[in-house]
């Protein structure tokens, strides 16, 4: 019966890895910030630009980042996950970016692999 339950669980795992898609509008956990994540180069690289801000962000000293890119190219390592560079208002850090669920994703950035923030993305809906 276990082996049963498992399989099935493994069969739903790897049926959502291929439907989920990275691809939409993402809103950051603190809904300042939205970003239109895109699959580009060879379809499997990662790309977000920046292309909202609001609730605060909306200022003098974030404007000038909107309309550029959180994630360029990041490089697919495995289903759902990405790595490449962050780019988070003017500073850059190696990033890991995983898709957690079909309306998730988690950012990982470090800097000189000691000092790492993450980060929540959802799928924005208007």
């Amino acid at each position: 019966m276990m082996r049963v339950v498992l399989a099935a669980a493994l069969s739903l795992t790897t049926t959502f890895g291929a439907v989920a898609s990275p691809v939409g509008v993402w809103e950051i956990e603190m809904r300042d910030s939205r970003y239109d994540v895109t699959l580009c180069g060879d379809g499997t690289q990662l790309c977000a630009e920046l292309i909202w801000l609001g609730n605060g962000a909306d200022n003098a000293e974030n404007l000038p980042y909107l309309n550029t890119m959180l994630i360029d190219h990041a490089v697919q390592t495995q289903p759902g996950q990405w790595q490449g560079e962050l780019h988070i208002y003017g500073q850059s850090a190696a990033g890991t970016i995983t898709q957690v669920s079909e309306d998730q994703i988690t950012l990982k950035g470090c800097v000189a692999f000691v000092i790492c923030k993450s980060y929540q993305m959802y799928r924005y809906a208007d």
